[in-house]
Formats: structure tokens, sequence, C-alpha cells
């Protein structure tokens, strides 16, 4: 993707207390407009609110199309707290509506945070981000399976793997890598979204190719 090699989204944040700096959701979106419009593309954020493990997370959906109509969408997650000193409860919605739409950025246009330290801090937030805990090694807890776990390591670990892959094969061996995962309809949906994006671009590949390969023709038979 032409964006993707082109995007040059700078860490223009600077956390004082953290001595270190990073970027944000707006950044991404100031850097981003001049090669969407360039390349006569449309981005679009959306959110929606999705109960895992009984707890309440903002997903949010980024989507990019270009002007045949072609789209390509990842999703990130959020999440929500019941309450947070000093912050109401559109402030902690849109807090974690922030954090989730920067992830969902990151993915599409494969930019890499994992040594952002803005990946590991709240700044007064505590909501869900990648790399805000490490998976834990034991998935069980008394024999059962700890499902708000399990949900933290696809946040944090699986889904950016996913949103990041290109092939086929690499959707089944994310699949076959997480067995613990299998049957979970996050998970589940996640890959399904992904393999449906990674067949359209091939359809529009092979499309292309038909083309050129009929106009080939046209144009040799034209010359005989």
């Amino acid at each position: 993707m032409i964006i993707q090699s082109k995007l040059n989204a700078p860490k223009d944040q600077f956390n004082k207390f953290g001595n270190y700096k990073y970027r944000s959701c707006e950044d991404i979106l100031a850097a981003v407009k001049p090669l969407l419009a360039e390349n006569k593309c449309v981005l679009t954020l959306s959110d929606d609110m999705v109960c895992l493990a009984d707890r309440i997370y903002v997903k949010a959906t980024a989507t990019l199309t270009n002007a045949s109509g072609g789209q390509v969408s990842t999703t990130a997650f959020a999440r929500e707290e019941e309450s947070k000193k000093g912050m109401d409860g559109s402030q902690v919605t849109g807090a974690s509506s922030s954090y989730a739409r920067k992830y969902a950025l990151n993915g599409l246009f494969a930019i890499d945070d994992t040594k952002d330290s803005d990946a590991t801090n709240t700044h007064g937030k505590d909501v869900a981000q990648p790399k805000a805990q490490q998976a834990p090694k034991t998935m069980t807890v008394d024999g059962k399976v700890d499902d708000e776990k399990l949900v933290g390591m696809f946040i944090n670990e699986v889904q950016p793997k996913i949103g990041m892959t290109i092939t086929l094969e690499g959707l089944k061996n994310i699949y076959n890598g997480y067995p613990q995962l299998q049957g979970k309809s996050y998970f589940m949906s996640a890959l399904s979204a992904q393999r449906k994006q990674i067949e359209d671009a091939l359809a529009r590949i092979n499309a292309a190719k038909n083309y050129t390969n009929i106009n080939r023709g046209r144009e040799e038979r034209a010359v005989e």
C-alpha cells in the first residue's frame, strides 16, 4: 500500500512525567490526510460498544476506501472502566475510543508501537491498550479457562497479529497457534474479517491481471 510506505507519523507528544515522546490518534490522522487526498482515498472511523467476558469494550474500526470502492478495515479494542476518578461517563468512553482508534489506525497503516511508552502508560486513563499487560503463561484458573485473561491476550497480542497478516496461510498459522481461543466468537470474527479482506484483495489483483491480459491480446491482434 502506497500510503503505508509513505506515511510518517512522528511522536510529537511529550509525557513530562514519564519523560518520553509518543504519538496520538490525532497525530496519525494529521499525517495521513495529505496522503489520502494524494491517493484519492477516504478514511472513516467508527466505534461500537461490545461486551467481552462481562466487561464493556469500545471496538474501533478504521476503514480505508479507494476511488474504485475497494475497502480494507482493521479493528481494535479498549476496555471501558465502570468509573474513573475525576472523569464523567462521556470522558471515560472518549478516552477508551481514542486509544482503540489509535491502535486500529496502527494496524491499518502498519505503524509499530511496540516500543512506544504510550502503549504502557494510561496518562490517568485506566483503559486497556495493546502491550498494557503481558499475556499470562497459565490460561486456567482452578481448572477452568479464565475468559478475561483470554480476552486480554487477544487484544494485546493476537489482534495486532491478525491485522498485520496479508496471507491466508498466515491466518491459518495464527488460528493453529492459539488453540485456547478457537471457538471464541471474537477470535473467529477477527479471523473471518481479515480473511475476507485478503480474498477481496486477491480478487482485485486477479481481475486487474485478466484485464491487462485481455488488452494485451487485443493489441497483439490489432498489430497482426
